[in-house]
């Protein structure tokens, strides 16, 4: 297995630190607000790459953090009157309950920042008496950068051009201008916690590394999260965690890409953000992540209009060939290794989800070609493809039941005149009108839908 390691810019064969093992970290949500549709996406990468590194025999324990006390909580604890605690115990409510949706596996560990503020108070304090962080008279303490000579290992940048990537803070608190908070003194009404050096809270960057301390120990074999925190949070990670062990702290380093919508970088500035609810009332959880997981997750993945329209008909297409195969062979016990080894050797290479979704357009094409022929080894190549791409969150579904559900939703969001033209067609094609059928498609097509023969009836899907 090779995987992509930031740290080095290049793929590496993969060996933990402990043969047959692995400790897996990923960063996860910050609860400030409820969760769009990147938030889904790293949650599902992250899982599935757990899941492929079990399915290749590794046992894994995999850890993920909520950030539930930072600038942005207290800011909206502020706007809505909610105090932060509760404020944040509420969006992890939330957003627990869409990633039930989404149907994204759960870690094995969850880390909150608000239950281990004694083991990031005890983490500062030895940075402290190690000389590579400094108490400021107001009661901040901050990382010396200075005192950390691979600082900037990751980014591959240097401490001035860091300085242009970061606003800089209380400047004349700090020995240097690019030393970060581990520690940030309470202002009037703020959540704070006691402390050597008076009431405060946590800075961002020093919780992942106490979690991660107290999840695993000294060293993980991979951290993961979006490239947006390379810098500053993953390097600063690095520097603080590795100058309390004097250890590599992560042997791998992952980054997937970032979400644009249309083009343009998602945010709330925008105002182009995708809340995963509001997809998910729209799209099953299966589309979502079939349109997600047909780009690199190192890439970035650009959510043009229409692309889960698409990732919704081409599964209802998959669907409609498994549900065929069922009706007409029955479910096969045995599988096609083939396609399970294809799989591997794809996923192997760095968790390539884009090439293992595009085989499934051929894999289907030849299961209809041995569907027509007869070929009942079409039903061993559908057991296979349910079996294996099941680690995706492809084909969880009995395909009836799917298919009856997009049914269901496709026809409340298609015109009436439409679905008028639609049966008026069915009935010319039940005559064996062909050329007035014909007209009708035609007349459907210019209204934006497609539609679809099955044995029983039609259906529509919007273009």
């Amino acid at each position: 297995m090779r995987i992509y390691n930031s740290l080095t810019r290049s793929k590496e064969q993969f060996e933990p630190l402990e043969a047959g093992k692995v400790k897996m970290y990923a960063c996860g949500i910050t609860v400030s607000g409820e969760a769009h549709i990147g938030h889904g996406y790293q949650a599902l990468i992250y899982d599935i790459m757990r899941k492929f590194l079990k399915k290749s025999g590794y046992d894994v324990t995999y850890a993920r953090n909520y950030t539930d006390v930072d600038d942005k909580i207290i800011a909206k604890s502020r706007e809505t009157g909610i105090p932060a605690d509760k404020y944040a115990a509420d969006m992890i409510e939330k957003i627990d309950a869409v990633m039930a949706k989404l149907d994204v596996g759960e870690p094995d560990i969850w880390l909150k920042a608000t239950e281990n503020i004694g083991n990031i108070i005890e983490f500062i304090e030895k940075l402290i008496e190690s000389g590579h962080a400094y108490p400021a008279p107001n009661g901040d303490v901050y990382f010396d950068v200075t005192s950390f000579k691979r600082y900037g290992c990751l980014s591959n940048r240097s401490v001035e051009d860091m300085l242009d990537g970061v606003r800089v803070d209380n400047a004349e608190q700090k020995k240097n201008p690019a030393d970060f908070a581990l520690w940030k003194c309470a202002k009037e009404g703020e959540i704070s916690w006691d402390s050597p050096w008076g009431r405060g809270r946590p800075g961002w960057h020093i919780e992942c590394s106490a979690m991660n301390r107290v999840a695993f120990g000294e060293q993980i074999d991979i951290h993961g999260g979006g490239r947006d925190l390379i810098f500053p949070h993953h390097e600063n990670e690095i520097a603080q965690t590795e100058s309390l062990t004097g250890k590599q702290f992560a042997k791998y380093w992952t980054h997937n890409g970032l979400i644009k919508v249309n083009g343009q970088k998602m945010s709330k500035s925008l105002g182009n953000s995708l809340l995963l609810e509001d997809l998910l009332e729209k799209y099953s959880n299966e589309a979502i992540k079939l349109a997600l997981l047909q780009t690199n997750y190192r890439n970035d993945i650009n959510l043009y209009d229409g692309i889960f329209d698409e990732a919704e008909k081409h599964l209802t297409e998959f669907y409609t060939v498994i549900d065929k195969v069922n009706t007409t062979f029955g479910k096969s016990e045995n599988g096609n290794a083939e396609i399970d080894k294809r799989f591997d050797e794809v996923m192997g290479d760095d968790f390539n989800t884009a090439l293992a979704t595009a085989d499934l357009f051929g894999l289907f094409k030849s299961i209809s070609k041995k569907l027509n022929a007869g070929d009942r080894s079409a039903a061993d190549d559908v057991y296979q493809i349910i079996k294996t791409y099941s680690l995706l969150g492809l084909f969880k579904k009995d395909a009836k039941e799917y298919l009856a559900e997009i049914a269901k939703k496709t026809s409340s969001d298609i015109p009436a005149e439409v679905i008028k033209l639609a049966e008026s067609r069915w009935t010319a094609k039940t005559a064996k009108n062909w050329a007035e059928a014909d007209r009708l498609r035609a007349e459907i097509d210019r209204a934006g839908f497609t539609v679809k023969d099955g044995k029983d009836g039609f259906r529509l899907i919007r273009k």
